[in-house]
């Protein structure tokens, strides 16, 4: 019920900020008083390409700050340091434990601070009496606190590093994070990096695993604080993009980052349960499959839709050679997967393509009457939920491999995989 309330009252007040919204270039006046206390680290020299971000705050039950650390640097490789860096803000008001968790961060990743790859802060919204009355209101539920708290501390967090990086990898502190889960971001970050975007999504979490543009922060900052006392974060971040013009979100999978744990019953309660989303084995509803590029070994087109080993096989594709994938029927597909090359070495891909969704299908030529973006491979690969607009009813009816650069070597598009809503898998049987 919280939930739904807080979307109505965005909806509702959704034209009213907007205007305010886009004037947005200044820092909120409440950050004035920001101000930071390093507790592990110093100020990096260099910009890097990534800050991963984390607010962490001392919990009843415990903290895995120092678990979900301990997964982030396992997940790096040794040339990934060099990259990013690790930003921690501590939010707890006690000094003690603040010591105390600055103490522990320091005895154990020593060589990620003396490399410069971890920074520790504290930071206070001090000294602004909108923040006083703020903070000091009575908060209609336990909910209100927590909204008002988070959104605080990710703001205080936010604001640090805006210069420290080109991107921010927004992460809680109770996550796993998948082996090389930072190469995947970074050659992500490389493949769209022409392309328009707000946040690029590596899990299905309801913050965590969210990338944005440093230049972006700003903004989110004060967007944050024009609803301080209420709506889920996870919510504002949805609104966020909207208001910079990505329609849809743009979320990648398999997630690179897992939950650990949950802190309180009163947490759940007001956050959505945080959980992996399963989306099971590909469905692949009938489809035909065509495409002008010319095929060797004997092989057909329709084997790159087949779910087996067979794949397609063509020589030396030319910029603006594409495979059409044309469904029997409109589907509500929820993620599809292309795969090009014959190992994860990358020999044989598509080095540079992406995949579009058709919509409005034609007879004469069976194709779609138009098609949008879904994605850029990602070293020759992509795998992507789909997402229609808000209040879209609209299916996809195609689905297009386009080459956006010629090659001379082979080319194997090994699988297409797509996935439908669980309702019409069923209807298909």
């Amino acid at each position: 019920m919280i939930l739904k309330l807080a979307q109505k009252q965005i909806n509702s007040e959704r034209e009213n900020h907007l205007g305010t919204f886009k004037k947005l270039q200044k820092k909120s006046p409440l950050l004035q008083h920001a101000n930071y206390k390093f507790l592990v680290g110093a100020h990096p020299q260099q910009k890097k390409l990534l800050t991963v971000g984390i607010s962490s705050v001392q919990h009843p039950q415990g903290s895995y700050l120092l678990d979900t650390l301990r997964t982030l640097f396992q997940a790096s490789s040794e040339t990934e340091p060099n990259y990013i860096v690790v930003l921690v803000h501590l939010s707890d008001p006690d000094p003690k434990q603040l010591n105390q968790t600055a103490t522990n961060i320091s005895k154990l990743f020593a060589p990620h601070i003396e490399a410069g790859e971890l920074l520790v802060i504290h930071g206070l919204l001090g000294g602004s009496p909108l923040l006083r009355e703020l903070s000091g209101a009575n908060h209609t539920s336990p909910c209100e606190e927590l909204y008002f708290r988070q959104k605080v501390d990710y703001v205080l967090l936010m604001n640090f590093a805006e210069n420290l990086s080109d991107y921010f990898l927004l992460m809680e502190d109770n996550i796993q994070c998948t082996p090389k889960c930072i190469s995947f971001i970074y050659a992500v970050l490389s493949a769209w990096k022409e392309l328009h975007w707000v946040i690029l999504e590596f899990s299905s979490l309801n913050v965590s695993g969210k990338v944005f543009h440093t230049n972006d922060l700003s903004r989110l900052t004060s967007f944050f604080l024009l609803f301080l006392k209420d709506t889920p974060t996870d919510l504002l971040l949805s609104e966020f993009q909207l208001l910079l013009a990505q329609n849809v979100p743009i979320r990648f999978t398999p997630s690179v980052l897992h939950p650990m744990g949950n802190y309180s019953a009163v947490k759940d309660s007001c956050f959505p349960v945080e959980k992996d989303e399963v989306l099971g084995e590909p469905d692949n509803p009938l489809a035909t499959v065509l495409t002008d590029m010319e095929p060797v070994l004997n092989v057909v087109p329709q084997y790159a839709y087949t779910l087996n080993e067979e794949g397609y096989t063509t020589l030396n594709p030319l910029e603006g050679n594409h495979l059409r994938v044309i469904l029997d029927r409109p589907q509500k597909v929820i993620r599809i997967a292309v795969l090009t090359g014959i190992d994860d070495g990358g020999k044989y891909q598509l080095r540079q393509g992406q995949v579009e969704l058709g919509y409005q299908p034609t007879e004469e030529p069976k194709d779609c009457a138009h098609y949008t973006l879904l994605g850029p491979l990602v070293e020759g690969n992509l795998d992507q939920r789909v997402f229609s607009k808000e209040g879209s009813e609209e299916k996809l009816s195609c689905i297009r491999l386009l080459v956006l650069a010629s090659q001379e070597s082979w080319l194997v598009i090994r699988q297409i995989k797509v996935w439908i809503e669980p309702e019409e898998a069923w209807l298909i049987l």
